[in-house]
């Protein structure tokens, strides 16, 4: 049994665990753990200092991070693959596949998750989903088939490719670069693709013959959702309750419901204050279903109009109109400025001339008991919102949500070919050896922006804060577990566990370990911490430490058993109507092939 190390070693371990553990807990933002976790770190070292042969660790080197090649790079691939986004590079490879489906659907499958894995080998997975799910769901609403056939297998896909090379994921970037730090020599582009290749062809042909028969067919979670919303305008009655009371009174009657516009007292608006008296004649200029606005009608004691017939009111003869409005459904993504926010603090209405009528929320099926406007959103919640087909262009144009709305209505503009040649010379500039990634990355971003393929609004709203975060701190916990020799134990306790066993099976255990990780806390996070442990483990065996680096990096990109394993699993879980049990009932046989697979082939590519 291996001696246990100092106090500072097992502080650092049990807050190693006790970071772990936060991030599977849904009601705390990741990048509030990894705040919490860098003022612990800074804290802990200065109040009591660590000292090994004679050298005290200084707390600075724990924010090294936030400047930190991996990260860095990270950033500015996430902004040259935003470029690819906004301008509608990627456009006809879209349509391509959407007219290939109506007269091959299942060389079309095939070839979308070819596609898939082959662009994720190159950006970011994110871009790549939001750019397919509206294809899909165009495809299944056309033909009558459901969505979650084929939207989860996509989604792995890119999974998959995105392991083959050293940018396909930040994963692999924050492997290769930690490793770099330890002295390992530095991976090349595809320094590891044809362990993926070979193993994922058969992960792909499982996604393409055997996933979607195990899916069962799911609706969409706002399927049966139908409500609509029309502009009215209530009259108030000289005889009715509203005449003569204020604002605040008759949103008090209303129980806070009324969702108010405008209020007109003949050709004049009214400021809508909570004093405001209301008197007979006054316009009160409401949103609502039909059937809140008769219960507000009645409530009042106001007379109903539609916004265009003010002369005659609403009756069976003259039904309420929502003429030029139309459903859709809006899915918030890991990046969108939507996340942790309300509508309301959003000013979503004002904002996009949108009503929002309903939530699904991606952690909960429970019924919602509080306005619409006051639920702070989750990744992966899905709106049904009502506006005008121009509203609803534009918030799709904006890029702050995902637009599900069945069509196939992706941007094109000029500076798509530009945009595209730019990333071909980044990765083109990283695969021949001109340049290193990080310079490549950082000299693309600057090109993306001096030819104005996106603003600098985009490329703001492209980077991550949750990705920052968690890296930076992922990054000064790897370094304390490091310098306090913690990671140096936890590899002579696993090397203990393993004893008698040789090293191929000690790596494949390494690699599960990953990957169980990763589909229930952070995998950049895993991959940082395991790095080190990695090497360790590598040198208490006598081994290359290569193989056992590359085992931690394909076991955290083998997120494929919850939907919490990876970003775009959130996506694909609400768009496709999915349950937690589907990517159980999915994601556990395509990690058992990636793992038997890339245990018997690491060794053989990177010998020990």
């Amino acid at each position: 049994m291996p001696v246990l190390p100092g106090a500072h070693a097992i502080a650092v371990m049990a807050l190693t665990v006790f970071a772990l553990f936060l991030f599977t807990r849904e009601r705390v933002p990741m990048e509030t753990t990894s705040l919490l976790i860098l003022v612990a770190l800074v804290l802990g070292f200065e109040v009591v200092p660590y000292t090994a042969h004679g050298e005290t660790l200084d707390v600075a080197a724990f924010f090294h991070g936030f400047g930190h090649e991996a990260l860095i790079t990270i950033c500015a691939l996430m902004i040259v693959g935003s470029a690819l986004e906004k301008t509608g590079a990627l456009e006809p490879v879209a349509r391509l596949l959407g007219n290939l489906w109506k007269r091959m659907p299942s060389v079309a499958l095939l070839l979308m998750l070819l596609v898939s894995g082959v662009l994720s080998a190159f950006m970011n997975n994110t871009p790549i989903v939001v750019m397919l799910l509206p294809i899909l769901i165009s495809i299944a609403v056309r033909t009558g088939s459901p969505a979650s056939a084929t939207l989860m297998p996509m989604g792995f896909a890119t999974l998959i490719g995105g392991s083959g090379t050293i940018i396909g994921t930040s994963t692999n970037l924050l492997v290769v670069s930690v490793a770099k730090d330890l002295g390992l020599p530095p991976f090349s582009m595809f320094s590891f693709s044809m362990p993926i290749l070979i193993v994922g062809f058969f992960g792909i042909l499982y996604l393409w013959l055997v996933a979607p028969r195990l899916l069962p067919a799911r609706a969409s979670p706002l399927g049966d959702i139908k409500p609509r919303v029309f502009d009215a305008v209530l009259s108030v009655d000289e005889d009715g309750f509203a005449a003569g009371k204020t604002l605040s009174e008759i949103r008090k009657k209303t129980e806070g419901t009324m969702r108010l516009g405008r209020v007109c007292r003949g050709k004049l608006d009214l400021v809508r204050l909570p004093t405001v008296v209301i008197e007979a004649g006054d316009r009160l200029y409401i949103s609502d279903t039909p059937e809140n606005l008769k219960r507000h009608e009645q409530l009042l004691g106001a007379t109903l109009h539609n916004v265009q017939d003010a002369e005659h009111p609403v009756s069976e003869e003259h039904p309420l109109s929502a003429e030029g409005q139309q459903l859709v459904e809006l899915a918030i993504t890991p990046n969108s400025p939507l996340v942790n926010q309300t509508l309301s603090q959003d000013r979503f209405a004002e904002r996009h001339q949108l009503v929002v009528m309903a939530i699904h929320r991606l952690h909960s099926s429970k019924p919602i008991h509080k306005d619409v406007g006051d639920v702070v959103l989750a990744a992966g919640d899905v709106l049904l919102a009502q506006g005008a087909e121009t509203e609803i262009a534009a918030i799709k144009a904006s890029g702050r949500v995902l637009v599900l709305d069945g069509k196939i209505d992706l941007p094109r503009t000029s500076r798509a070919p530009l945009a595209l040649a730019i990333f071909i010379g980044v990765v083109g500039a990283a695969a021949t050896g001109l340049l290193p990634i990080s310079i490549s990355a950082l000299l693309g971003t600057a090109l993306v922006l001096l030819t104005r393929c996106i603003t600098w609004r985009d490329a703001a709203g492209a980077l991550s804060t949750q990705v920052i975060m968690i890296i930076a701190a992922s990054l000064a916990l790897g370094l304390a577990l490091q310098r306090t020799g913690g990671a140096e134990y936890l590899a002579e306790l696993l090397v203990w566990a393993t004893k008698g066993l040789s090293p191929a099976y000690v790596l494949s255990g390494l690699m599960l370990l990953m990957a169980i990780l990763s589909n229930v806390v952070s995998h950049n996070a895993a991959a940082v911490i395991g790095t080190p442990i990695a090497v360790s483990i590598a040198g208490q065996l006598g081994v290359a430490p290569e193989a056992f680096v590359l085992a931690v990096m394909f076991g955290a990109n083998m997120g494929f058993a919850t939907p919490i394993g990876y970003q775009t699993n959130v996506l694909i879980l609400n768009a496709g109507g999915y349950k937690f049990t589907d990517f159980v009932r999915v994601g556990i046989p395509l990690t058992l092939i990636m793992w038997v697979g890339l245990s018997i082939l690491l060794p053989r590519f990177f010998p020990f």
